[in-house]
């Protein structure tokens, strides 16, 4: 990503929520109680079934954008409350009991933001993507990580926060993939 791209929060849509109390307490005034009973439900399925063609034609009903050959490991939790403004490029893997979110519920406010994964993108196992991240084509993230922030095409990421431990080399003008290994 070129320092002139927008960082995670410059691209996050936020709302003020009513009361006294965390904003938590007033989900139902941010997205319909029987619409979150749907995605809930429809990603319950999509965490434990095994089959992929499944999972990504159910996602795609949620509004998800879902590529061709996207790989959604079991357990994997795509945002229930806006699948909507999430999008998941050609052969991306998203490992084990990893999470992508697409809001987050602070104090006074909620906020939103589209999550985009590149093309043959990979996430470790549990590890969590916040709001409003771009991840680039042919990025890994390590197991357990936490990704507050873009990830650049090619590069490898691991850590809470996740950083960048490698650029990715170059092979015949395509990033090095690193053997799968993160």
């Amino acid at each position: 990503m070129s320092e002139d791209d927008p960082s995670r929060h410059d691209r996050l849509s936020s709302r003020a929520t009513p009361g006294p109390r965390n904003s938590l307490l007033h989900w139902p005034e941010t997205r319909h109680p029987l619409r979150i009973v749907f995605n809930f439900l429809v990603v319950w399925i999509v965490r434990y079934s095994p089959s992929l063609r499944l999972k990504n034609w159910l996602l795609r009903r949620l509004g998800a954008d879902i590529g061709r050959g996207v790989a959604w490991a079991l357990t994997a939790t795509p945002d229930v409350f806006w699948p909507e403004l999430l999008t998941v490029d050609e052969d991306a893997i998203i490992g084990y009991d990893a999470t992508v979110l697409c809001h987050e519920y602070l104090q006074d406010e909620v906020r939103t933001g589209e999550v985009v994964v590149g093309e043959r993108a990979m996430i470790g196992a549990g590890a969590v993507v916040l709001p409003g991240v771009h991840i680039g084509e042919d990025a890994q993230i390590a197991a357990n990580s936490l990704v507050d922030s873009d990830v650049p095409a090619g590069a490898t990421v691991a850590g809470v926060p996740a950083e960048v431990v490698s650029e990715g080399e170059q092979v015949n003008g395509n990033p090095a993939r690193n053997g799968g290994n993160v």
